[in-house]
């Protein structure tokens, strides 16, 4: 490790208030990766009749554990469950919902209060919404970082040939950002998404053609400078070639000033899907999302712990990125001072 990435480590360290981001944001990321084993109508694990079951890992018929039907076991069945507890036992996962569960016998009622069975309620088509807000961040996080990445290096790869090149092809290439960036995005991507099915790919694709120019500006501007560096020009002089020069000697530096605004980013891309979820141009129907959460607590006003969730939910989030941001930020400036 060299001697500037230890430096920008320690003022990251140093940042109390990104770290604890940070850690909080991770940690909740990656409860949200294992949702399955968090929130679910399947058991993780079966022991019946000595011999170990799997249900989320595979389907069995209820003749497996006794019962009178080669059909699926319905785990949520009273009937199944007293049969597999006769020659075993059941472990649950700690929520009995799945995202798209929905609550039969005594609880059918939608729009359930928050209480001991159901922490935050449940919604209008009675699903629990703890469990689909779990499942709705991780998608709502997948979906910010793919698109992240994936636009990150499209506007990198643009940005370095625009001005590691410079003259006609940076001319060019400015004109078309000009006209490409003043679309309005947003109702192009609602346009887009009505005529064609939405799903997590597609909704990607098309974000996809807008999100990318969004460093193409900042490193365009270290590739202009970069070009005209001593060394830059010394291994011209050597033979070297064009890529190798671009991605091996100016983009390290380039980086720099890229990596502080990933955080800002993934903050926007995650805010662009609940603003599509919520308008109702974004995740197919059915799908755990924050802005379909959002969208119900303005439906149901008489059911305010669904507006409530999918605020805090949100701003927690966004608070989260931003200051990881800003930690990141103050990581890679020059001019900051180690106290």
């Amino acid at each position: 490790m060299t001697p500037l990435t230890r430096r920008r480590l320690a003022i990251f360290r140093a940042n109390r208030r990104g770290m604890v981001s940070l850690a909080l944001f991770s940690l909740l990321f990656v409860l949200s990766l294992g949702a399955e084993l968090l929130a679910n109508d399947r058991p993780i694990l079966i022991r019946y009749d000595g011999s170990f079951y799997f249900p989320l890992v595979r389907d069995y018929p209820e003749t497996t554990f006794g019962g009178d039907f080669p059909t699926n076991a319905v785990y949520s069945d009273r009937e199944v469950q007293e049969l597999i507890e006769k020659k075993g036992w059941i472990v649950w996962p700690p929520i009995r919902y799945g995202y798209a569960t929905v609550i039969g016998g005594e609880g059918r009622k939608s729009l359930q209060p928050p209480s001991l069975a159901h922490l935050l309620g449940t919604d209008d088509q009675a699903r629990d919404v703890l469990a689909r807000l779990i499942y709705g961040f991780r998608i709502s996080v997948l979906f910010g970082l793919v698109l992240t990445i994936l636009s990150s290096i499209i506007g990198i790869a643009a940005g370095a040939l625009q001005g590691y090149f410079g003259g006609w092809v940076d001319l060019l290439f400015q004109r078309f950002l000009e006209i490409w960036s003043s679309m309005p995005t947003l109702y192009i991507l609602i346009i887009l998404a009505s005529f064609i099915q939405p799903g997590f790919w597609v909704l990607l694709g098309i974000m996809l053609l807008f999100s990318w120019m969004a460093l193409v500006g900042m490193v365009r501007a270290e590739f202009l400078r970069g070009r005209n560096f001593d060394y830059v020009r010394a291994a011209r002089a050597l033979g070297m070639v064009d890529v190798r020069i671009m991605f091996r000697h100016i983009l390290p530096n380039a980086m720099t000033s890229a990596l502080t605004f990933l955080p800002f980013i993934l903050a926007g891309s995650v805010t662009t899907l609940t603003a599509l979820d919520f308008l109702g141009f974004g995740l197919p129907v059915g799908s755990p999302s924050l802005g379909e959460l959002l969208l119900q607590g303005k439906n149901n006003l008489n059911a305010p712990w669904l507006a409530f969730t999918g605020f805090a939910v949100i701003a927690v989030m966004m608070t989260l990125l931003v200051f990881i941001g800003e930690a990141v930020r103050d990581a890679f400036n020059p001019r900051k001072v180690l106290a």
